[in-house]
């Protein structure tokens, strides 16, 4: 799961870690100061960081 820590649609500390609890092998990857719509306004941290798991 990733999640921004700075995301006021739907706040880190009420989903995030709770969310990656529901997944028998989730894990979270948190990205300091990055909102809501960070695939959008982060897309190559985000690109890179997905293409990365993907090919582990």
């Amino acid at each position: 799961m990733m999640h921004g820590d700075d995301d006021q649609i739907v706040p880190y500390a009420d989903s995030a870690p709770l969310s990656a609890k529901l997944l028998k092998n989730g894990t979270l990857k948190t990205y300091k100061g990055f909102p809501h719509g960070m695939p959008t306004t982060e897309a190559a941290t985000i690109n890179a960081d997905l293409l990365a798991f993907f090919k582990g």
